[in-house]
Parts: structure tokens; sequence; C-alpha cells
């Protein structure tokens, strides 16, 4: 199996895995760290592990693999803060062949394109296919996903750094819908993270920053840059398309 939970890294884990452990741990257990249910997961012991060592063509399968358990494990949620688990996905140092917050989101991107061509279940009807509208996100075996890129380069936008190594945090995307919508409750959740995000990173957020299925594109708020401008980019995801751009094998 892929997927490890925290309670095994704590209990055996070791070498880069345990030393990523403890690279989150330092962050979450900060009380000034702006998301508060990351917290709340860290201090429950209930975060998801996938460790990816390379990026060939195993590599990839086996991030699929462990993707695949995540999902059929979010599938049955109770709908409960404290069986709500996020999932973590930690590459290799020498995996990514980036130093920049550019080259990581290139990376990461190129991460989900892979993910994307072999995943075995069709786009969801409901998830817009083009990521430069407001209906789109990525998805994975019939789910919709919503992926956080954290890097290394990350150095004022401290909230997006968990560490050495780059970071996808996933979480099922309509799980925002429930702790953090468009009601009352969860526009005060999302206002008190996002203040929260203010003072933690000594900047104002990412004007990337927005709900699903307003004029927010999500697909920006991936991957967020250092300082707030605005963007006139695209996505270089392609849906319903195979891109592989990586095949750099990684180790430690």
């Amino acid at each position: 199996m892929a997927l490890i939970s925290q309670q095994e890294i704590s209990i055996a884990g070791t070498g880069w895995q345990r030393s990523v452990l403890d690279d989150v741990g330092s962050r979450l257990a900060d009380p000034g760290f702006p998301c508060v249910f990351s917290r709340n997961a860290y201090r429950k012991q209930l975060l998801k592990f996938v460790f990816v060592a390379g990026t060939t063509a195993p590599d990839i399968a086996h991030l699929a693999g462990g993707l695949t358990e995540y999902v059929k494990l979010s599938e049955t949620w109770d709908g409960r803060l404290d069986t709500a688990y996020p999932l973590l996905v930690a590459f290799a140092a020498d995996a990514t062949g980036a130093r920049t917050v550019e080259e990581y989101h290139a990376f990461g991107w190129s991460v989900l394109q892979r993910l994307h061509a072999v995943d075995p279940a069709p786009w969801p009807d409901r998830v817009g296919t083009d990521p430069d509208t407001a209906a789109w996100a990525m998805c994975f075996a019939g789910m919709p996903l919503f992926c956080n890129m954290s890097s290394p380069a990350h150095q004022v936008r401290r909230s997006r750094n968990l560490g050495s190594r780059f970071i996808l945090v996933i979480n099922p995307r309509e799980r925002f819908d429930i702790f953090a919508g468009d009601t009352p409750s969860g526009r005060r959740t999302r206002s008190n993270i996002r203040n929260r995000i203010d003072r933690y990173d000594g900047i104002p957020r990412s004007p990337q920053l927005g709900s699903y299925g307003t004029h927010a594109l999500e697909w920006r708020q991936y991957g967020l840059l250092e300082e707030n401008a605005e963007r006139t980019d695209r996505c270089p995801f392609v849906t319903g398309t195979a891109r592989p751009t990586h095949d750099r094998k990684g180790t430690t």
C-alpha cells in the first residue's frame, strides 16, 4: 500500500520520510499557522502520506495507487472534522529538479498532468474541463480535489512552505463547501483563516485566493506566487490530454 498514516511514520518512520513528518510537524504545531483544519489534523494524527522517490513511470504509478486509496477512503467520509484526513504527497529532494517557486509549480503541474494520464475514471460531468473557467477542479478517480503546492522556495509566503521538500497537500474539494462554504459560518471560517494568513506571512493574502464557483480560478490557488501581482498566464494543465513532461529518477 502506498498510503501511509501519520501514526505509522511517528512510530516507525526513518530516513527522509521521518524528516518530512518532522518538517511538517514543526509548522503545524505553531499556533500561528493559518490553516486551523491542518493544525487539528496534525494534533489528532489524521494526516495521510504518500512518499514519491522520483518521476519515473513506476513512481507515478505508485503515486496514482496511493491517491486511489485516498479517494476510496474519502468516499466513505462520515462528515465529521475528526475523520477529515488530509493527504500530503511528499517528493524526494532530488526528484523535482526545481529551485524557484515557478519551477516547483511547473513540476507540480507536470505531476498532476501525468496523474490525469493514468486516471482510471472519466472526468466527472459536473466539473468543468477548462482550467481557465471557475467550474474547473483537478479530478482523479472521479473525485474533484484541491491541490495545494507547498515548496521550500516559498520564503515570503510562509504558509506555502512545509519544509525542505515539495509537497502537494490534497483534500476533496467539496469538503471545503462543508467547512468553509458560502454560508454565514463558512464565510466566517474562511475569513478567519485568511486573516491568519495575513499575520503568518506578514504580507496581505494573495489576490488569487477566492471561492470555488465564483470568479476566482481554482488552478491559480493551487500554486501561489510570492508576490501579490496580477496574473495573466494560463493553466498548463490540459484536460483529456496525456502530456508527460518529466522522467527524472529521484532517490532521497
